[in-house]
């Protein structure tokens, strides 16, 4: 395949330019089965700056801990220069069950533990990872204000969350991009979220782009996933759905043959298309899948080509939920400051 020259993009107002299309790291430590060779994700990692893709995207809650650990050692040796690196808190496991935390002096703690674990000495992009819908976010997005103000970090982003705590958090601090899942069979942001963003100058990262993996494979996607592979959770992925599923698939590989590319491809390319605000972070653990995901940048889809796309994969015609236990969007609506006491 001909190399891709990777664009730059503006990510938000604040002044972030990264790379228009980014890496997920995530996987190759935590949900996708069991933590993959240090060495080859390293190997992964760098070859994926080394091609343009500088902007890069974990979380202290993958492991957790040991991806962070994991992409630290990947920048070693000047990697660091070359990057925009984004990172989360607010997951963590308590007593084995997932618990969510904005409270003041855990994101204190947790940024400074990032940064350790990470051998850095500031943070490009850190995201809540969920919203902690017993704090006002007005109260954590305080505490990101006051990193930013000492260096620690240089700007602030939240992930699945609902537009009118958007708003609230904004206010305090600007934001200079949302994390949401967006792709072809998870279009539910485009009412609400997306807009919002784009009225406050906020960019946009979607992950899990390429439908965790489905719109690579289609139902097959499910045939030898590991016992810990957080898919066999997902209703989307049970084998009842993925029946009826699969057809969304095969209608996007017959127009992706006839484009001359790889239904990936094509899936990634509509995710390219939705705007110049838009960077997703498609993740894998293979040098020659980082490849083909660098090769949607090069495909041109026609305004009948996107129309076509959306038609099929509508809303409607997605059969399951597309989370299971974490909590979505749609739950994080936090109290308001006057509801609110410090405890």
């Amino acid at each position: 395949m001909a190399e891709v020259a990777v664009r730059r993009l503006k990510l938000g107002s604040q002044g972030l330019e990264v790379s228009a299309q980014g890496l997920g790291c995530g996987g190759m430590s935590h949900g996708y089965g069991p933590p993959k060779p240090e060495d080859d994700m390293i190997k992964v990692v760098q070859h994926a700056i080394n091609s343009g893709v500088t902007f890069l995207d974990t979380s202290d809650f993958y492991g957790p801990h040991i991806n962070e650990i994991l992409i630290g050692k990947a920048l070693k040796g000047g990697m660091r220069l070359k990057v925009e690196l984004g990172t989360k808190f607010g997951l963590r496991k308590v007593d084995g069950k997932t618990d969510i935390c904005g409270d003041p002096a855990y994101v204190r703690a947790a940024c400074e533990a990032s940064l350790k674990r990470l051998d850095i000495d500031c943070i490009d992009l850190y995201y809540q990872h969920r919203i902690d819908t017993r704090i006002p976010i007005e109260v954590t997005m305080g505490e990101l204000k006051k990193l930013v103000e000492v260096g620690k970090i240089k700007y602030v982003g939240l992930s699945e969350v609902f537009a009118s705590t958007i708003r609230r958090a904004h206010a305090v601090h600007p934001l200079t991009a949302v994390q949401l899942e967006w792709s072809l069979w998870t279009r539910d942001v485009e009412e609400e979220i997306v807009p919002t963003c784009r009225e406050l100058g906020i960019g946009i990262v979607p992950y899990s782009p390429l439908g965790r993996g489905f719109f690579a494979t289609g139902s097959k996607v499910i045939e030898n996933l590991s016992d810990i592979d957080h898919r066999k959770n997902l209703p989307r992925f049970k084998p009842e759905n993925m029946e009826h599923n699969k057809h969304i698939f095969e209608r996007v590989n017959e127009i992706a043959v006839k484009k001359g590319c790889t239904p990936s491809q094509l899936a990634l390319a509509w995710v390219h298309h939705q705007g110049d605000d838009v960077c997703p972070i498609p993740g894998t653990t293979k040098i020659e899948n980082f490849n083909q995901n660098v090769g949607a940048l090069s495909v041109t889809l026609t305004p009948e080509e996107m129309a076509e796309l959306e038609a099929l994969a509508s809303p409607d015609a997605i059969k399951g939920d597309r989370l299971g236990a974490l909590p979505t969007w749609k739950d994080s609506v936090t109290p308001s400051l006057s509801s609110w006491k410090a405890a």
